[in-house]
């Protein structure tokens, strides 16, 4: 079968190669990928910013049908829709484990890093990982399922309650999936970008976020004070990864407020004005990736039309197309872009 292969770290080195069909071993399942999603830590790792187990089968965001199960295996069937968490392997003994925060077990593998992922036409997952998709799920948003997840899990980190005014910084997938899961909570929610970002903010507006704000050339300030009676955003959602983003949003948030960082910073050494959070009394807390608690409350946010995914999807491309899929991403437009596999 056809595999889009990290061969080595380093900036390219991302290879169509033929592997092996894969069979499922004892408690897992084989799954026959409908689609794969490309990440941003896809990109950084084409890129050669973040480093994997080369030579790896990229791709941890998918959606497909179980076409084989091992032995034990009687949760699943052939037939199935299914997706995946990416969890590969867990030490099952730490106390992040035991707690079912897999996401924190520094011995854990995940698929399309440590183990190969959903860039290709079969793959292998562990039971445990799979989840059936609900009825009303397609298969497209279905290979969202995981960054849905990662944006349950950091708002999960925060106290979002009816009424309350929510600022998500930065319009990409995250940004748009995270506004939505904000908006199942009852909030108000204002998203950012800049300019080149018209396309990904016009889509906000397309999936219900109350205000779209480009700061480059609206006044963000004005149109928090006017939100808040000029105390501040109770909650802010920095998905951008950029350092002045995150800095105006601190500075908008009310006293007491909530601040979760969700983006990855391009440096992890980041200027950060600690005299605001201390006289302001706010919460700061960081959210990496997701756990298992997340998977069925964001397959069921899809499944209640609360989250709707597959509108972020702008472009489809096999795995072959990698060129065409990393361009499109990287001149801004496309906002999310999945691959199918290739013959």
């Amino acid at each position: 079968m056809k595999s889009l292969v990290k061969t080595e770290l380093g900036f390219g080195n991302l290879e169509v190669q033929e592997k092996a069909v894969p069979s499922p071993g004892a408690d897992q399942v084989k799954i026959e990928v409908k689609y794969a999603g490309i990440c941003g830590s896809d990109i950084h790792t084409y890129e050669g910013h973040y480093k994997v187990a080369v030579p790896v089968t990229l791709g941890h965001e998918f959606s497909g049908e179980v076409v084989e199960v091992g032995e034990n295996v009687t949760e699943f069937k052939v037939g199935d829709r299914v997706t995946s968490e990416t969890t590969f392997y867990i030490c099952g003994e730490c106390e992040y484990c035991q707690s079912g925060d897999y996401n924190l077990c520094n011995h854990r593998k995940g698929l399309g890093s440590q183990q190969d992922g959903g860039f290709a036409k079969y793959l292998i997952a562990r039971k445990e990982s799979v989840h059936h998709l609900p009825e009303h799920v397609d298969y497209q948003s279905a290979a969202m399922t995981e960054p849905l997840a990662c944006t349950y899990h950091a708002v999960a980190k925060t106290e979002i309650n009816e009424g309350d005014v929510v600022l998500v910084t930065g319009p990409g997938p995250i940004g748009l999936l995270a506004a939505q899961v904000a908006k199942s909570h009852g909030a108000t929610v204002i998203i950012t970008g800049l300019t080149n970002d018209k396309v990904r903010l016009d889509k906000a507006k397309e999936v219900g976020i109350d205000y779209t704000v480009n700061t480059q050339e609206d006044d963000l300030q004005e149109v928090v004070n006017q939100l808040t009676n000029g105390y501040g955003v109770d909650v802010v959602l920095e998905c951008s990864g950029a350092v002045p983003a995150a800095k105006q949003a601190l500075g908008l948030l009310r006293k007491k407020g909530q601040y979760a960082q969700v983006g990855l910073f391009a440096n992890a050494e980041v200027p950060f004005d600690l005299e605001k959070i201390i006289q302001k009394e706010i919460r700061v807390v960081g959210s990496r990736s997701q756990k298992p608690a997340d998977w069925e409350p964001s397959l069921a946010l899809m499944n209640e039309g609360k989250v709707n995914a597959k509108a972020l999807v702008t472009h489809v491309y096999d795995i072959t197309q990698w060129d065409e899929a990393y361009n499109a991403i990287k001149s801004g437009e496309a906002i999310k872009v999945l691959l199918t596999p290739a013959d």
